[in-house]
């Protein structure tokens, strides 16, 4: 038995959809027939999981399942600058009896704004920030990846052209890629997927691991060539030729500390900010400013030290709101309890919707860690709730829309909208 889950598991990440979500199928009837255990639901909700639609080593189908063998009791899809693995996502929630939520994330231009030339929530450049669109109903999926289709294609130029800045950078050690070769296929471009930074620098990890192998010699290279600053604990996972997650740790070490060497800024893949949020309110769904804040020590290894909205945050929350902003998201792990009752107070003074999640983009991450247990306040399960009430309502029709000019007159009051709203998503569930 443990055999064949074993080959249903790995055939989750199956290239084929059609076999990902066959073989999820399969798990789920062992867990009918009691020959594998069925998951304990521990009441925690995440609604920003990566796939390799943007970059994750997840498919969609296999997201759902370890979000699910992991308790989850809902899980969100968040994938930059498309929705493609959505249906999937949805699919396989179905399946394993999962709710879900319909997201994606880009980054939009600022500079048309008060906020010109402030350094946002983007590490690499001003005026830039990354915001979501959550609660996508589920008719206006294509819509979306139309929308931000041409900008997946201008990432991908950009992309080769910091490939070819990356190879003149490496050539004394003779260290080359391939665009086409080996940073395209690490992505589901041609699935309507996008291609990241990440992409390129997993892709140059590979590289280098290839070269110097893991451990010392490696560590030489990096520290003595590239003169990069590692952490001890970063040293010590290096250091692990066992490690399984080498190359995931190597490349977030690589986008915090050598990125920004061969970084081309991204301009005309980022849409200004009005006609995304225009966008995302015409089709019903929810436009969110993703608060990152001031980071002194970054948990997740690829970001460093820096300042970023902390400093003028009332202002920003002033801006979102004329801009149209609908809601903010936050990731608890990356904040201090300080950070996240202030954005929260402001929240309630602006009348913006909290939604959460964790960033699940690497094999090391738990779907159900430290991080996750800590946004389980009452409010933003419920949020979740409604976030999944307003996308079945908003698939069915457009006026019966979280932020419906119908829903606003019945229920003016956010917070009973809500309540509302996060009942009907619980009932859905259940049907």
């Amino acid at each position: 038995m443990q055999n064949n889950r074993e080959r249903s598991e790995a055939k989750l990440n199956s290239k084929k959809r059609e076999e990902r979500l066959s073989s999820l199928n399969r798990l789920k009837a062992m867990i009918a027939k009691g020959l594998l255990p069925r998951p304990k639901v521990k009441g925690f909700i995440n609604n920003h999981i990566h796939t390799w639609y943007s970059f994750s080593p997840y498919s969609p189908t296999m997201a759902v399942w370890k979000s699910y063998q992991a308790g989850l009791e809902t899980a969100g899809i968040v994938d930059h600058d498309n929705a493609a693995g959505a249906v999937e996502f949805i699919e396989a929630g179905k399946t394993t009896g999962l709710a879900t939520t319909v997201g994606m994330e880009c980054r939009v231009d600022f500079s048309a704004t008060p906020l010109a030339g402030r350094r946002l929530n983007h590490p690499d450049q001003l005026s830039t920030a990354y915001i979501a669109l959550h609660g996508i109903p589920h008719d206006k999926i294509e819509t979306t990846n139309t929308f931000f289709r041409e900008g997946i294609e201008k990432r991908v130029e950009r992309t080769k052209k910091m490939t070819e800045r990356l190879n003149r950078y490496f050539k004394p050690w003779e260290i080359e890629l391939s665009f086409n070769r080996d940073v395209l296929p690490l992505s589901m471009y041609g699935e309507g997927g996008t291609v990241t930074e990440r992409h390129l620098l997993f892709a140059l990890a590979e590289k280098i691991t290839g070269k110097f192998g893991k451990g010392e010699d490696l560590l030489k290279f990096l520290l003595e060539k590239l003169k990069i600053n590692i952490s001890t604990k970063l040293l010590t996972l290096l250091k692990d030729t066992d490690n399984p997650y080498y190359t995931y740790d190597l490349m977030g070490i690589l986008k915090s500390q050598f990125l920004e060497l061969i970084y081309i800024p991204a301009t005309e893949e980022c849409y200004d900010v009005s006609s995304v949020v225009n966008f995302a309110n015409s089709i019903n769904s929810i436009p969110a400013y993703a608060y990152l804040g001031d980071i002194t020590e970054s948990v997740t290894g690829d970001k460093k030290a820096q300042a970023f909205e902390d400093s003028y945050l009332e202002e920003l929350f002033k801006i979102i709101k004329e801009l149209g902003f609908k809601a903010v998201t936050y990731m608890p792990s990356r904040n201090t309890s300080e950070q996240i009752n202030r954005v929260s107070k402001l929240s309630v003074r602006y009348g913006l919707l909290q939604i959460c999640g964790e960033d699940i983009n690497s094999p090391r991450q738990s779907f159900t860690g430290k991080a996750i247990t800590r946004i389980k306040y009452p409010l933003l399960v419920d949020t979740t709730w409604a976030l999944i009430g307003h996308e079945t309502l908003a698939t069915d029709n457009p006026e019966d829309a979280f932020f419906s000019k119908k829903t606003v007159r019945k229920y003016p009051d956010l917070y009973e909208r809500i309540k509302v709203y996060s009942e009907i998503g619980r009932k859905r569930r259940q049907i």
